[in-house]
């Protein structure tokens, strides 16, 4: 008789994807300006840090919303009991007046459709587990969050078969792509209950156009039976043209709300939108996710699920607060892009004197970097390789593509939005110098025993990943 369940022992969790091996070498040895100077930058954690300073002036300004008063009364005693997990209706008014806010009011949302959750991570999951059973299959286009593996299938059993986008085009959806990933799911016997997309794109960094979203909507109601997931936590992240696009504007645009055209109920039943205040914000921390929809009974199902990941009736009285202060949001909309823009820039320009390009973006809080020309192979061992030498000898944790499903080696997401300024130029001169060397003395190094024997440590789960990634491309094909 087994100990433990199948659950608790199998291996599909994904916790030993190079994007996570490469946060726990960062755990070992984290860079310190003071304390430890020479250690690893973590440019694999795709966080906001750079408007804290405005949140915390508002809460400065505003000490009844963090000291849980209202009016000056203490409300400690009615916010320490057990909350209705539908949430605390102020919060949720003031959530989606957000939301509308970021796509600049052009769509707006019913309160009564949305669903709270602990992180988008519960919201995607939650989608889930509504929309598919154990062994159907949601497509997405590659490269993709490499948490998805983890978010989506683990727990849920649902399968992934990847839209294959590729360089050529700038990694854009195409209709041949978007068919031959359902030909490949219909090869495999999998049921396909729908396309998922994050919008802005994480990891490349940009915003879905038109034509994309209305491929896609085209997609899902041509084939019946089919949702249309879009997940756009980094829908405020946008810091220049074009504008974000909402999949609920394209709804709008072809009137595909409800009470309209004989189709209009059945298509807008079937597209959700996942959504949190980890990116926008920069509060991963806080939990605030949420999933929208206008299909009742999904809403209906998912706030019954939503009970396992509630989010506390402080942090809702809190962010109610904050959010329902239009002049603060407005102004923090404005100034955080204003700053991602110039962190951005910041990291690009940096780049460029390294002889690195980057895909053309304009969101999110990472660039999608191609050092393709420095590999030793066209192969997915050669970056893994690379990859190794960056994290030990370079001193930076930035996450391979191949942990993204990317189908060519050698590109990189690579954040910037989780550290100081100063913290990014030594980044960059670091890069530089390890360029530098590398293709100075024909991409050889002379490192020395410690580097090494750092280095040898990666190798035995170098190989296992490349394996692993080369034997599910094979079966993706």
């Amino acid at each position: 008789m087994k100990l433990l369940s199948t659950k608790a022992t199998c291996n599909s969790h994904g916790q030993d994807s190079s994007y996570f091996l490469g946060w726990e070498e960062y755990e070992k040895n984290p860079y310190d300006e003071v304390h430890n100077p020479k250690g690893i930058i973590q440019m694999g954690l795709a966080e906001n840090q750079l408007s804290f300073d405005l949140m915390e002036s508002w809460l400065s300004k505003n000490p009844d919303a963090s000291g849980f008063k209202r009016d000056g009364k203490s409300i400690f005693r009615e916010l320490a009991l057990f909350q209705d997990y539908h949430g605390i209706p102020s919060f949720k008014k003031a959530l989606v007046d957000f939301m509308a806010e970021i796509r600049g009011n052009k769509v707006t949302f019913d309160p009564n459709h949305i669903v709270l959750t602990a992180g988008s991570t519960s919201a995607n999951e939650t989608l889930m587990f509504c929309l598919a059973e154990k062994g159907e299959a949601f497509l997405l286009p590659t490269p993709y969050y490499p948490g998805f593996d983890r978010d989506l299938k683990w727990r849920t059993g649902v399968e992934i078969v990847p839209i294959q986008c590729n360089s050529s085009n700038n990694f854009q959806i195409t209709q041949q792509a978007l068919q031959q990933a359902y030909q490949e799911a219909q090869n495999r016997n999998l049921k396909v209950k729908g396309v998922m997309v994050t919008n802005p794109s994480n990891p490349l960094g940009t915003t879905l156009s038109r034509s994309e979203l209305n491929m896609l909507v085209d997609f899902i109601k041509d084939k019946k039976n089919m949702h249309l997931i879009s997940d756009e936590i980094y829908s405020g992240t946008v810091f220049t043209s074009p504008n974000f696009l909402s999949v609920m504007e394209i709804l709008k645009d072809r009137n595909y709300f409800k009470d309209s055209s004989n189709d209009a109920d059945e298509v807008c039943d079937r597209v959700h939108v996942v959504y949190s205040l980890s990116k926008d914000l920069g509060l991963p921390g806080f939990r605030i996710g949420a999933i929208y929809s206008e299909n009742t009974t999904v809403v209906s199902a998912a706030t019954k699920m939503s009970s396992f990941g509630l989010i506390s009736s402080q942090t809702q009285y809190l962010l109610s607060s904050m959010l329902s202060d239009k002049k603060f949001t407005k102004n923090y909309l404005v100034e955080n892009s204003k700053r991602l823009k110039q962190r951005h820039k910041m990291l690009v320009s940096g780049l460029q004197k390294t002889g690195i390009k980057c895909l053309e973006s304009n969101a999110g809080l990472y660039c999608w970097v191609d050092m393709r020309h420095l590999l030793n192979s066209n192969t997915f061992e050669a970056e893994m390789e690379l990859w190794k030498k960056i994290v030990y000898e370079v001193g930076l944790n930035i996450s391979p593509g191949s942990s993204c499903h990317c189908t060519e080696p050698g590109w990189f997401r690579v954040c910037f939005a989780n550290m100081s300024e100063e913290t990014l130029k030594l980044a960059m001169k670091r890069l530089k110098e390890f360029v530098v060397e590398s293709t100075g003395n024909n991409n050889t190094r002379n490192t020395n025993t410690q580097s090494k024997r750092k280095s040898s440590s990666l190798t035995k789960w170098v190989f296992r990943l490349s394996s692993r990634d080369h034997r599910d491309r094979q079966e993706e094909r």
